[in-house]
């Protein structure tokens, strides 16, 4: 029986105390809490099964991206669509655990590679309902800009990416925008303009307006595709420029400066050369 106190409330018994009472006061969490906790460290983790698990992604990025650049030029036949709608899941399961883990979702929505893998979720599963969605496959290509967090994650983990990242983001960005620009020329003149007869002619026509050697024997003669001629050439060159420019360039290694918040250092630099501030640049321990 319940003791009476003075204020005439009884006060419950040891043993009538809840579960939840009981595992809170113990520290305990529930299970939706340790899976949480459990996908929180896979993706952000430092341990053997974290990393092994994000190479796991970085593989499949890999993977994913050279599929949706080698169907390009398939008409959707029924195998392919029943394989985009394997491929959705994962996407799907990917997307919702980051976004749970998130600890601004708002942002997390916000983000570019966000919004990208849903348009790529929506292009793997509209041909379910509807046909002739040509333009699904340039928005697949979108995939590319992972290419981005696969280089992110590699700079923690391997010295040469680290040390020549400003020549490996510049060639990222120079191959996402051939093989987009590749995909649209695909989508927009396949059909329509005879001298695109597959998407090998449409890479190389990119090739050849990119690099402004412009052969002739590929043209687009519309008005859109005249303006896109226009848009390659100018967009391109400055990428092609740009890689070369990082080529004979010196090696630079980015560490934020905490002073004066300098990001590229030469890789031996002991002092910022803006400010002077001591640097703790991370290195391999030899030259």
């Amino acid at each position: 029986m319940a003791k009476t106190t003075k204020s005439g409330t009884s006060s419950k018994p040891a043993a009538e105390t809840t579960d939840s009472e009981a595992r809170s006061d113990r520290g305990e969490r529930t299970p939706w809490a340790n899976l949480k906790s459990e996908i929180t460290e896979l993706y952000e983790g430092r341990s053997r099964a974290a990393t092994r698990f994000r190479y796991g992604l970085l593989a499949f990025d890999v993977l994913l991206i050279v599929f949706f650049l080698l169907t390009v030029p398939l008409q959707d036949p029924p195998w392919l669509i029943a394989l985009d709608v394997v491929i959705a899941i994962p996407l799907i399961l990917d997307f919702l655990a980051r976004f749970w883990i998130a600890r601004k979702k708002s942002s997390y929505l916000l983000q570019v590679t966000t919004i990208a893998d849903v348009l790529i979720i929506v292009s793997l599963l509209l041909p379910l309902f509807f046909d002739n969605l040509a333009f699904l496959r340039v928005i697949r290509t979108l995939r590319l800009l992972r290419s981005y967090h696969v280089m992110r994650d590699l700079r923690s983990d391997l010295p040469f990416v680290k040390r020549n990242e400003e020549l490996l983001h510049s060639l990222v960005n120079l191959v996402v925008f051939v093989f987009s620009v590749t995909a649209l020329v695909f989508v927009l003149e396949a059909g329509a303009n005879p001298q695109i007869a597959s998407y090998l002619d449409a890479l190389y026509f990119t090739v050849a307006t990119l690099t402004t050697t412009g052969f002739g024997d590929i043209t687009l003669q519309d008005r859109n595709g005249r303006l896109l001629s226009v848009v390659i050439m100018v967009v391109g060159v400055a990428l092609f420029l740009r890689l070369v420019q990082t080529v004979f360039r010196p090696n630079k290694v980015r560490h934020t400066c905490p002073d004066c918040g300098l990001k590229v250092h030469d890789p031996d630099a002991v002092h910022c050369k803006h400010c002077g501030r001591v640097l703790n640049i991370e290195t391999e321990g030899h030259r």
